[in-house]
């Protein structure tokens, strides 16, 4: 099939533009309101989008609790979703009152930060400290409207990892099976069972490309 996705007339069930772009990371996103009160809500439309510094963005449909957090108070903090956690994921993403605190709704512990006020998820075994850049508004939005879609870009400054997943000088991301969103309602887990290594091919003098061959020689390129 083939459908003009501007217009959307596609004849299936269900748009599918987002079960193609799949797996997503899911960014687990922590906030704090002028009140005080903690916000605590996944998004799907999410990922890192520079190393050096390291920059991440997710996305928000409408101007919702976790932009208006951040615009106000310039922090965020985006705690890893794993397979053991994704029950308090999925509660966290009800659509419940401004001043609910959803850490409390989906039974979650906080854990401190280092260098912003918004707390990471306890049981994570990793989070992001992240001091806000940027909020895009997507073309399609209209200048003072509420709707519409926005990117938020914030700076990671402080990183958390738990030490029993660090291996010999490497993080080991597939013990933590961290989850992933697909389309309509499917997410999937990464696992150590569904991981695999491809070493980069080299350029040889004269311009070929030589596949590359064995076990990842322990080099990052």
């Amino acid at each position: 099939m083939y459908y003009d996705s501007v217009e959307n007339k596609h004849g299936l069930k269900h748009d599918p533009f987002k079960a193609l772009i799949a797996p997503r990371p899911i960014g687990w996103i922590s906030t704090v309101s002028d009140e005080g009160v903690l916000n605590l809500a996944p998004y799907s439309f999410f990922n890192a989008v520079a190393a050096r510094p390291n920059y991440v963005m997710f996305t928000s449909v409408e101007r919702k609790d976790s932009l208006r957090n951040i615009e106000s108070n310039g922090e965020f903090t985006c705690s890893l979703s794993t397979w053991d956690t994704r029950d308090g994921m999925n509660t966290s993403s009800a659509p419940v009152d401004y001043l609910a605190d959803e850490f409390a709704l989906a039974n979650l512990e906080t854990a401190p930060s280092q260098m912003v006020r918004p707390p990471r998820v306890a049981r994570a075994p990793a989070a992001l400290e992240c001091k806000h850049w940027k909020t895009i508004e997507m073309p399609d939005v209209t200048p003072g409207d509420d709707n519409g879609h926005f990117m938020i870009i914030g700076q990671v400054i402080g990183i958390y990892i738990d030490d029993k997943f660090i291996n010999d000088g490497v993080v080991n991301t597939a013990e933590m099976r961290p989850l992933a969103r697909m389309g309509y309602m499917d997410y999937g887990v990464i696992t150590p069972e569904t991981t695999f290594v491809l070493q980069r091919p080299s350029v040889q003098d004269d311009g070929t490309v030589e596949p590359a061959k064995g076990e990842w020689d322990g080099v990052y390129r």
